[in-house]
């Protein structure tokens, strides 16, 4: 791996180039608002969720699932498509629930007034509030789950954004960025493994919690299989995480966790693909298999 590129030197005023290239340059802009008149579909449940199934819309249908698997009916939901390579992501209803234009968005209309969420640390902890679950009471507990949460938002922009970007998405392998994000990367990695060494449980203690919840979909999943960005576990050498590993695996089988990964899902096998979810029954009946079965 190599860089072919020749030295970049900054001009003194930076333009947006449309042409920049790579795989989401034609969704990516230097300005926010909608770019597009276009309201969302509302359900039936007071929580709509807009979103899809990437690690960070993974994070929120997993925890809403593992609520109603608590047993909060309450925490019941409409979990609506948003294809943000078509842009969905910047029609005018999204942006008034989300101006950061980022799936997921929530709005819970249960009260007197609609309340829109967005940020998937601040949809978890609001969600943990409401239903007074998955959020430890002691304070000193609540403290270190919430670290754990945070920990997660400010580490995952560096192997997503960071050496997911640089390597698999970007026009051009460049070595310096690659070098720099999987050191990052591993790093991290080990952080957690260290930390699940520790407490041979969950992240934030012996009880499982939201922070599980956020950080399982990034780097539970890329120790576990390392099928994320490209095929990346032999490069990153995942298998030597094995505390990460161990959690991992366990919360994989976890049913509401498996239902969770479904919800939202535009890729992989057809069967564990449900690009809508209204009730508890679209997991058995509204798959892709079911509703677009191959042709033969």
């Amino acid at each position: 791996m190599t860089d072919t590129t020749t030295a970049y030197v900054p001009p003194k005023v930076w333009v947006w180039n449309k042409g920049s290239g790579g795989r989401f340059a034609n969704i990516n802009r230097p300005i926010a608002g909608a770019t597009h008149e276009k309201e969302l579909p509302v359900g039936k449940h007071p929580l709509q969720l807009y979103s899809l199934g990437t690690p960070n819309g993974v994070k929120v249908t997993i925890m809403l699932e593992e609520l109603l698997a608590a047993g909060h009916k309450g925490a019941e939901y409409d979990a609506w498509l948003i294809k943000i390579g078509d842009g969905d992501q910047f029609g005018s209803g999204f942006v008034a629930i989300n101006p950061n234009s980022k799936i997921p968005a929530l709005l819970d209309r249960g009260g007197a007034k609609p309340i829109r969420v967005f940020e998937t640390g601040s949809i978890l902890l609001y969600l943990a509030d409401k239903f007074g679950a998955f959020v430890p009471k002691d304070v000193g507990a609540r403290a270190e789950c919430l670290s754990w949460l945070f920990w997660q938002m400010g580490s995952a922009p560096y192997l997503g954004g960071g050496f997911g970007h640089f390597y698999a998405y970007a026009p051009v392998k460049i070595e310096y960025a690659i070098d720099r994000f999987a050191m990052e990367t591993k790093r991290q990695l080990d952080v957690l493994d260290r930390r699940l060494a520790e407490t041979g449980a969950y992240v934030s203690g012996p009880d499982y919690t939201i922070a599980d919840m956020a950080i399982f979909p990034w780097y539970g999943l890329l120790a576990l299989d390392g099928v994320m960005y490209d095929n990346c576990g032999e490069f990153l050498s995942v298998q030597d995480y094995k505390h990460v590993r161990r959690w991992a695996g366990a919360m994989a089988e976890r049913p509401a966790v498996k239902r969770g990964r479904m919800v939202n899902r535009v890729f992989g096998e057809p069967s564990q693909q449900l690009h809508e979810r209204h009730d508890a029954s679209d997991f058995e009946t509204k798959t892709q298999d079911k509703v677009a079965p191959a042709k033969k």
